[in-house]
C-alpha cells in the first residue's frame, strides 16, 4: 500500500516509504523450533512480560510457541520470532483474566476519540450521506448555511434511515413519513400532526459533534463525554507553506487492524505490487532496519528504513507513528542539492465501518513542486492506480481476514513474524493488548475479544440495493454496469470521488457523441459518390473509433478491478 506515495505525489526513486525496512540477525538465532507430537491443536492465550524498555526488540526470543501436527516430512508450525515469556495458559481461561495479566493495560474507551469520517472537500452539497464507526450508523451532512451535521442514522418515528433522506431548506428530511429535522437534531415538522399539536419533545435525532481539521471530517463517539478537541491530529507538514497533497478515499472488505498491519508492512511492496510502477521491483525486497522510539497508551512511533541504506552519506530514514484510534503517518526531510529542505507525508487514516470492513482516507503531499510529467498527470490517474494497488492486496488480505476470525486465538498463536520485517505489525497487536478492553471487539498479539453480536447478514437483496444506492454519496449510482459490490472498484472509491465520478460521465458522454458521430459519417461515406469525399468520411469515422476506444479504456480504468496475472519466472 505504501507504494501509492510515488505515483500519488512525486516518484522519487529515494523515497523510503517504498522501501523495506528493519533489520536484525535473523534465521540462525532468532527461530527456536522444536518439534511436536500429532495430538490435536490446542489454541493458548500467552501472557507476555513486559521489560519496560525497548530492548528486547533486538533480542533473541526467550521462548516460542508452537502449534500444529507434526508430519512425515516436517513440522507444521505457527510461531512468532520476538521475545515472549510468562506463564502459557490454555484458552479455557478467559479474555478478561488474560488482559489483567498484561503489564501495561492503559484506560481506554472507544467512544472518547475521534474518528476520520470523510474529506471535507468530498461530502455532496444536495444529499445526506450514510458512514460508519464499528457498527454504529451516522448521517452527516451539510445544512443550509454550509454547516457540518452529523446524526444516528435512523429516525425516532420508525427508525427509517435519515441517509436515506433528502435536505429540504437545510433541514434534513426523512422520506419515509416527511419529518424534518433541524441541525440540532429537533424535529420541527410531523405532516402527520393536527395544526394544533406540537411535537413531540422525544422526536429528535440523537446528534454527534464533528469538526473540519486539515480537510478531513472528524466525528467523536461518546455522548457521555464532552468532545476533547486537543485529541484530534495535527499533522505539521500539512500547515507547512506550500504542501500540497493528493487525497482519496477506499472502501475495503476487511477489518481496520488488517488494514493497519498491511500499511505498516513495506516489506510486501516489492513483491506484491511488483511492476505496478517502475518504484516496485521484487528484486529490491531486502532486510529493514528499525528503531522504536515511542511506546504509549496512544501508540508507537519510530524509525525505519533500508539496512543497506544506514552506510549512505546524509542519509535520513522514514518517521512512522501510529496514533489512537487509527491514524497511522510516514514523514520524511530531504534535503536537495541546493540545501533546500522538502517535507513528505504519507498518511493513512483507517476507520473501522463494521465487521470485515474499513474505510480509508489516504493523503500524500509534499512541500516539493511537481516536476515533469507529475504537472500533466490528471487526478483520475493517479486515483485508478491507487485503487490497483489495494487490489492487489485485497485477496490476500480478506482470506487473512476470514482465517483470522474463524481461528478465534490472538496472532501470537498464528503468525511467525520475522524481526527483520515485523516489528511494526507485532508492535500495533501489543498496543491492541494494552487498549482492547474499551473496544467493541479486538484480535490483539496475546489476548483476544471477538464480536458479541455477529454481523448482520442481509437476507432481502432488492432491499438491499436500494438501500445501499440511496446512502452513497451519488444518489441512484447503481445502474447494470455497476453491480453493489464492495469488491468493485466503482463503489469502493469512485461513488465517493467526485473528480472520477465526473471523470467517467465525461468519457461516457464523449464516447455516445463519438459513436453517433461515427456511425453519420459511415452512412455518408456510404451515399457519397465521390472517391475523395468517401476517404474523407471514412478517415472521420477512424478517428471516432480511435476516441472511442480511448473514453472506453478511461472508463475501464476507473471502473474495473486489477486483476492479477500470474507468470512463470
Amino acid at each position: 500500500m505504501l507504494k501509492i506515495l510515488v505515483q500519488s505525489v512525486f516518484l522519487d526513486s529515494n523515497m523510503a516509504l517504498l522501501q523495506p525496512f528493519f533489520s536484525d540477525k535473523f534465521l540462525s538465532q532468532a527461530l527456536y523450533i522444536s518439534r511436536i507430537n500429532s495430538s490435536p491443536r490446542r489454541a493458548i492465550i500467552i501472557n507476555t512480560k513486559r521489560t519496560g524498555t525497548v530492548a528486547y526488540l533486538h533480542q533473541p526470543p526467550q521462548k516460542l510457541y508452537v502449534s500444529g501436527q507434526a508430519k512425515k516430512r516436517g513440522t507444521n508450525c505457527h510461531a512468532v520470532a520476538d521475545q515472549v515469556g510468562g506463564e502459557v495458559k490454555q484458552s479455557g481461561g478467559s479474555t478478561a483474566e488474560a488482559i489483567k495479566s498484561v503489564d501495561d493495560v492503559v484506560p481506554y474507551d472507544w467512544t472518547e476519540e475521534w474518528y476520520p469520517l470523510y474529506l471535507a472537500k468530498n461530502i455532496p452539497e444536495d444529499a445526506p450521506l450514510g458512514l460508519t464507526v464499528f457498527d454504529k450508523q451516522l448521517v452527516l451532512y451539510r445544512d443550509g448555511t454550509g454547516e457540518l451535521r452529523c446524526f444516528e442514522d435512523r429516525c425516532p418515528h420508525r427508525l427509517a434511515k435519515l441517509s436515506e433522506g433528502q435536505l429540504l431548506d437545510g433541514r434534513l428530511e426523512c422520506l419515509y413519513h416527511g419529518w424534518q429535522f433541524e441541525g440540532d437534531g429537533r424535529c420541527v415538522k410531523i405532516p402527520q400532526l393536527p395544526a394544533n399539536a406540537s411535537i413531540p419533545r422525544s422526536a429528535c435525532a440523537k446528534k454527534y459533534e464533528v469538526i473540519d481539521s486539515q480537510g478531513v471530517v472528524w466525528v467523536w463517539m461518546s455522548h457521555k463525554t464532552p468532545p476533547k478537541p486537543e485529541k484530534i491530529p495535527w499533522f505539521e507538514n500539512f500547515a507547512r507553506p506550500g504542501f500540497k497533497d493528493t487525497s482519496t478515499i477506499h472502501e475495503l472488505p476487511y477489518d481496520h487492524s488488517i488494514l493497519l498491519e498491511n500499511l505498516m508492512d513495506p516489506a510486501h511492496v516489492p513483491i506484491s505490487h511488483d511492476r505496478t510502477d517502475f518504484t516496485a521491483k521484487r528484486e529490491d525486497a531486502t532486510a529493514l532496519f528499525f528503531k522504536l522510539t515511542e511506546r504509549t497508551g496512544r501508540g508507537f512511533a519510530g524509525w525505519w528504513g533500508r539496512e543497506s541504506d544506514q552506510s549512505t552519506p546524509n542519509y535520513v530514514p522514514n518517521f512512522l507513528r501510529f496514533e489512537a484510534p487509527c491514524v497511522l503517518q510516514n514523514n520524511r526531510e530531504i534535503i536537495d542539492k541546493n540545501g533546500e529542505t522538502h517535507y513528505f507525508s504519507g498518511l493513512f487514516l483507517c476507520r473501522p465501518s463494521g465487521q470485515g470492513k474499513s474505510m480509508l482516507i489516504v493523503r500524500f503531499g509534499s512541500t516539493r513542486k511537481p516536476s515533469g510529467l507529475l504537472k500533466i498527470i490528471p487526478q483520475w490517474f493517479l486515483h485508478q492506480n491507487s485503487s490497483k494497488v489495494f487490489e492487489q492486496d485485497m485477496g490476500f488480505l480478506s482470506s487473512q481476514n476470514e482465517f483470522l476470525m474463524k481461528a478465534k486465538v490472538p496472532t501470537k498463536v498464528l503468525y511467525l513474524n520475522l524481526k527483520s520485517s515485523d516489528v511494526w505489525v507485532a508492535e500495533y497487536r501489543r498496543w491492541m493488548d494494552r487498549v482492547g478492553h474499551g473496544m467493541p471487539y479486538y484480535i490483539g498479539y496475546s489476548t483476544i475479544s471477538l464480536p458479541k453480536v455477529p454481523a448482520v447478514i442481509e437476507q432481502a437483496p432488492a432491499g438491499f440495493v436500494a438501500n445501499l444506492s440511496a446512502s452513497q454519496p451519488a444518489k441512484g449510482g447503481i445502474g447494470t454496469m455497476h453491480a453493489p459490490n464492495f469488491a468493485n472498484r466503482y463503489f469502493r472509491h469512485v461513488i465517493h470521488c467526485p473528480d472520477c465520478r465526473t471523470t467517467v460521465k465525461a468519457f461516457e458522454a464523449w464516447k455516445n457523441a463519438l459513436s453517433a458521430v461515427a456511425l453519420v459519417s459511415t452512412a455518408l461515406a456510404i451515399l457519397a459518390s465521390g472517391k475523395q469525399w468517401k476517404a474523407l468520411l471514412l478517415f472521420s469515422t477512424s478517428l471516432c473509433l480511435v476516441g472511442i476506444h480511448g473514453c472506453s479504456t478511461v472508463i475501464a480504468m476507473n471502473t474495473t478491478n486489477f486483476i492479477r496475472t500470474h507468470r512463470r519466472a
